[in-house]
Parts: C-alpha cells; structure tokens; sequence
C-alpha cells in the first residue's frame, strides 16, 4: 500500500468522530440523492405511460402537412381522406415496430340536454383502438358506466364537469350541433354510455369522447385529421419516425410527424417541474458535502501543522502533501458513499414495506409509491461523490502546502 494512502487512513481514523462526522453527512446526502433519483426515473416512466396510453397519445401522430398552423382554420383542406388513410396504414402497417395505426377526428360545437346547452369539444375514435392504446391505465382513470363499443355508434363518454352542468346521467340523451366541413348545420343525437373525470378542471366541463364513426357523421365526412401510431416500444419512436418519414415522402405524401412528447404539454410542465426539485436537492447535498469536507480537512490541517511542518523538513514536496489531503477527503466521500448505500438500502426497504400510496394527477384511484434502484447510476453517484470530497480537500491542502517549514515546526 503506498505510503500516502496509509497516512490517510491513519489520519482519519485518528480523527475518528470528526471522520464519522462527516461520513454521515456524505452518507445520508448520498442516500438521499439516490433514493430521489430512483423516485424521479419512476415518475418519469409513469409519466410517459400517462402521455402515451393515458393521453391516448400513442407513440407518433401524423397530420397532414400544413394542419398544426392551418388546420383550424381550414380543417378540410388538411385531413386525410379516407383513401389515404387505406393507403397510409397499408405503407406503415408493414413495419414490425408499429403495434397499431388508427385515425382520429377532433370535432367541437354545441351539446343540448333539451333545456340549455353548453360548448363541447369530442374526439372521434375508434373504441377497438383506443381500449389497445390506453392498456392498463384505464384501471387508473376507470369510467363511471361503460366504455365506448363499436357495436353502438351513437354510444358517448361524457366528462363529468359537463354532465353535471347539463344534469345528464348514464343512460340520457342528448343532441350534438356542429357545422358539417361544407358549412351546412348538423344535429346528432348521443347516449350516455359513461362518465369519466379528465384530471384538468380546464377541460372537466367540455369533453366528450365518440366513436371515430360518429364524430365523421356530425362533421359529413369520411376523413380524418391525424393518424396515430403505437410502437411496440418507445426506444424504437425516433427510428421509426425517420423511416416514416422517409417512406411516406417516398410514397408522395407530404406530412408532418409529431412525438408524444411534443404534444403533451402535461408531461413537459410536470418533467421540468421535477428536473428543478432534483437539481435543487442536489445542489443543497453539493454543498453539504463541500463544507463537511472542507471543514474537516481545515481542523486537521490546523491540529496537523507541526506533523505536517516535519514532512516538509523530511523531504515531501509540495505536490505530496497535496496528495495527501486530497486522499483523505476521496477516502471519505468514498465510505460515506458506502455508507449511503447501506442507508439506501434500509430506507428503500422500509418504504417497500409500509406500502405507501398516493393519488397522482389524472387519476382516481391510489397507486403505490416505487422507487427505481438504479445500479448505474449509484456508481456515477459514489464515483463523484469521491471526485467532489477530493477536490473540496484541495483548498485546505493548497494552505498547507504552501506552509514555511520553519513556521510550521513553531505553530502551537
């Protein structure tokens, strides 16, 4: 073992409730990073399974070029006839990473309980479809009644903010008025068939859900303004959004391709919103960490001056005791990163046992709260938790480097 390193060891042992200080300090900062950063990659995860199947995003959604600027205003000049959505989901439908391709028809006008009447903004979808895309998460959002069905076109989801200001109830009627694509007004008569909360008070109390077949008859058309796709995994969205691209142009179309995130503002306000805890977490353990550290290294240089004032006189040079201090703060941040491990692994069981839950938004039922251990990651973390105690060594060593070795041997 050189002989740097043995003093070091030495050094901190002889220090010992000093070292233990500041070993804990480096210990819980580390443990408490790690179990925030496994808490967060669960978030996220769930977060992106919220945008995909519970926004009914899917993975990519393809509009017809010109319609996210255009659209609006002229909307049937930028949807997809009903030709090219046979021909579109032909071409994409060959690609072993698309699990599913379906069209959608947002659609918006006036809903009538027979007595007042209120705004309403629908998308049209097809029931089938969407039950694939949305999987599991339904059981986190479950409906008050029934699902749409494609065996009952005029069936319809209605949010629960609109059902109470039109007092409907599952079961009731009510009439759709819209304006059809050639500006001819269109009624349609819709059931009940559910009730279900959008998570937004926003949009509780506009939101309606329709068969895509439906949507089509209130608007008189038989196309459709956005293709959506749902892959068999995210990590093939980015290649797979090339090739389409690629394939399409190929095939004439000109089109515009959007990834989930991209319309999902949901999933990017609350991703920022947890990018800005962690980083402001970390930063507080940052600085624990420094001052733990600098504010042993300066006690020991202070109690050390005459030991080091002997080296010096022994023949260590400069850089030496340098390297000394910045052991002993790297051995440091190195056990106390073990140390954290342990307490990680203590904290991690404790809340795996007391089965915590919580309601995140969106949802109406609780869900456990999950920790993601990520082994990598806590390498990357003990690898700079060492790194940042060696560097924070540097300042206190830098001083007693620069000691003269007369004043050194006279310090009391």
């Amino acid at each position: 073992m050189p002989m740097l390193l043995k003093i070091s060891i030495r050094d901190i042992f002889k220090n010992s409730r000093r070292s233990m200080i500041t070993i804990l300090a480096i210990a819980l900062g580390f443990a408490a990073i790690n179990l925030f950063q496994g808490y967060v990659n669960n978030t996220y995860a769930r977060l992106i399974n919220a945008a995909i199947q519970g926004e009914g995003l899917g993975h990519l959604t393809v509009y017809k070029k010109g319609f996210t600027t255009e659209g609006k205003l002229q909307p049937e000049k930028y949807m997809f006839s009903g030709k090219e959505i046979e021909s579109i989901s032909g071409l994409v439908r060959k690609m072993p990473e698309v699990k599913l391709i379906t069209p959608r028809l947002d659609i918006s006008g006036i809903i009538s309980n027979g007595k007042s009447s209120t705004i309403f903004i629908a998308q049209g979808l097809v029931p089938e479809d969407d039950l694939i895309i949305r999987g599991d998460i339904v059981k986190l959002s479950p409906v008050e009644g029934e699902l749409l069905s494609g065996n009952e076109s005029s069936g319809a989801l209605i949010s629960s903010g609109l059902a109470k200001m039109l007092n409907l109830n599952l079961g009731d009627n009510a009439v759709l008025l819209s304006n059809t694509l050639d500006g001819m007004a269109n009624a349609l008569d819709i059931k009940i068939r559910g009730i279900f909360n959008t998570g937004r008070s926003a949009t509780n109390d506009k939101v309606l859900l329709l068969s895509y077949r439906h949507a089509q008859d209130l608007y008189d058309t038989m196309s459709a303004d956005r293709l959506v796709l749902l892959l068999n995994s995210e990590r093939d969205t980015n290649p797979v959004m090339a090739h389409l691209k690629a394939s399409l142009k190929e095939a004439g179309y000109e089109v515009e391709i959007k990834l989930w995130y991209e319309l999902s503002d949901f999933y990017r306000q609350v991703k920022s919103m947890f990018d800005m805890i962690f980083t402001f977490i970390f930063s507080i353990v940052f600085v624990i960490v420094i001052m733990s550290v600098i504010n042993t290294m300066s006690m020991s240089v202070m109690e050390r001056t005459r030991e080091i004032g002997t080296m010096r006189a022994l023949g260590f040079k400069k850089n030496s005791i340098k390297a000394l201090f910045s052991i002993e703060g790297a051995l440091l941040g190195l056990w106390g990163s073990v140390l954290g491990l342990v307490f990680f692994a203590a904290f991690y069981s404790i809340i795996q046992a007391a089965h915590v839950t919580y309601i995140p938004p969106a949802a109406s039922i609780p869900v456990a709260l999950e920790i993601d251990v990520l082994p990598l990651s806590m390498i990357k973390n003990l690898s700079f938790m060492a790194f940042l105690s060696a560097a924070a060594a540097f300042f206190p060593a830098r001083k007693a480097s620069r000691m003269r070795i007369i004043d050194a041997l006279g310090h009391v």
